[in-house]
């Protein structure tokens, strides 16, 4: 990432452009504060200020967080969801949660470094080593439970994956300039009560407008698989399979956010639960770096002007959308669906009724363990497909394909594409929806191509797409009449759509 230009930041500053929000942050010397750069109080004077990539700088140099405009709960920025060198790579797997985990040595280790080389490649990019970025998370995390919860300080602070009591006070005192007992103090009218279903928060998923979140939400809702998934034309919900156990949430789409309930079976496991919806909803995204640049060919711009700010959903869990895909191999999304629902019953673990009280939601999704030993009675599908997906579930169980937020895009299609029964659209479409990746364009896609057709265009047309081919690709498919925002009102009124 190159250095910041100071000028430009400066330029931003004073337009309070929103859209940079999570780009950076501004640290005022004379106040000793770091804020996002649409924060509304007095511009300070450009001799005062200096510009970070990441919260997590500022804070190694001695600045605290703006307690009014809240640096710390802008959209990240959609660097980390886009780069695939070492930095990238580590920023994805840190908000991850894999310092909590693993620590710095056991992530330096997945990502192919050693320690001390990740800590100085990091550290001269950013500003700040993987430690002090994890830190830096720990205490979002800490704030939202502290203005969310009525959890206690103790349970909050292992939840949020400090080592122990003084240090979690230690960081919140230090970051945000006051005691967890002033911010709870602070909290908005109605917030931090306990809620009717146990282990359940309500959270503010920020993002960068335009956000088309109901042709989202149905785009998620068309995939869903029943039991694991649902949609009722407003609401989302899904089951996550996370590190410490289970979890359910239920999502609601607004012009510039994410309503979240979550339901989890360990607080400890908060941070990524958060992290990973962000990443199925792309969040981080910028959506007007992408509608500029489509809006500019033949056709598609077309598309980008009727629904702005589309977003490119990924994947809560690459490894489960890898077996999806499989499943999902030459058949239609009604079919696959169908399919997926029944493995997903057969072989997946039933739910605590309390995690799914008020949803149709009942087990999580399978194991790769589990699906590597199923009986073949338990696949309702071919036996090219079902040994497929036997052959990729013990690749991931034995390590030789690694499906994690943190490996290399072209390491990850390589070792997929060396497994008999799994070809480039397969490996290609776990890119794209897997792992995020946002260049990928599935030309023998059956929706794509006749989509092009009907738009009169061509793989070469498509060509001409990149960066963003990914973004164009769910135009296209769009177009054609995926569930888009008037079915999605359909489904909520029970009127049918025009």
């Amino acid at each position: 990432m190159p250095p910041l230009d100071h000028d430009h930041c400066y330029s931003i500053v004073q337009s309070g452009d929103r859209r940079f929000d999570g780009w950076f942050v501004t640290a005022v010397r004379t106040t000793g504060i770091y804020c996002r750069p649409s924060c509304p109080a007095m511009t300070p004077k450009q001799t005062n200020v200096e510009f970070h990539h990441t919260p997590a700088a500022a804070q190694q140099r001695g600045f605290r967080a703006c307690k009014r405009c809240r640096p710390d709960a802008s959209p990240g920025s959609p660097e980390w969801n886009l780069r695939q060198d070492v930095v990238g790579r580590a920023m994805r797997m840190i908000a991850d949660g894999a310092v909590e985990r693993v620590g710095v040595r056991g992530l330096a280790r997945q990502l192919g470094y050693s320690e001390r080389h990740l800590n100085r490649v990091m550290t001269d990019e950013l500003g700040a080593g993987p430690l002090a970025i994890a830190r830096a998370h720990r205490a979002h995390t800490a704030r939202l439970l502290i203005e969310t919860t009525s959890m206690t300080f103790t349970d909050i602070a292992f939840a949020a994956g400090f080592g122990s009591i003084r240090q979690f006070n230690d960081t919140v005192r230090e970051v945000f300039a006051a005691a967890p007992t002033e911010l709870r103090r602070r909290r908005a009218p109605g917030s931090g009560t306990d809620s009717a279903a146990p282990g359940e928060v309500t959270l503010r998923l920020p993002t960068r407008q335009p956000f088309a979140g109901d042709e989202l939400m149905a785009f998620l809702g068309a995939h869903a698989i029943p039991g694991l998934e649902s949609w009722d034309g407003e609401i989302f919900r899904l089951v996550l399979s996370l590190p410490n156990g289970h979890g359910v949430a239920s999502l609601r789409a607004h012009d510039d956010h994410v309503e979240a309930r979550v339901r989890l079976t360990s607080w400890a496991d908060l941070a990524t639960a958060v992290q990973r919806l962000r990443r199925l909803l792309d969040l981080d995204a910028d959506p007007t770096a992408v509608d500029q640049s489509l809006a500019r060919h033949r056709g598609l711009g077309a598309l980008v002007v009727r629904t702005p700010g589309r977003r490119a959903s990924a994947s809560v869990d690459p490894v489960q959308t890898a077996i999806r895909v499989v499943v999902g191999q030459q058949v239609s999304l009604a079919g696959a669906r169908t399919v997926t629902g029944r493995l997903v019953s057969a072989l997946g673990e039933s739910l605590d009724p309390t995690l799914t009280a008020g949803t149709d939601l009942t087990h999580a999704f399978p194991t790769v363990e589990r699906l590597a030993a199923a009986p073949d009675e338990l696949f309702a599908m071919p036996t090219a497909r079902r040994d497929t997906i036997r052959r990729l579930a013990a690749a991931i169980v034995d390590g030789d394909v690694v499906l994690d937020v943190g490996v290399e895009h072209e390491a990850a299609r390589a070792s997929m594409l060396s497994l008999k029964g799994i070809g480039p659209w397969s490996a290609d479409c776990v890119l794209m929806r897997g792992l995020g990746h946002p260049d990928i364009f599935l030309g023998t896609d059956l929706v794509a191509v006749n989509a092009l057709a009907a738009l009169d265009l061509t793989f070469d047309d498509a060509e001409q797409w990149a960066p963003w081919r990914t973004y164009a690709l769910h135009h296209l498919w769009a177009s054609l009449g995926t569930l888009d925002a008037a079915a999605a009102a359909a489904a909520r009124t029970g009127k049918p759509s025009t």
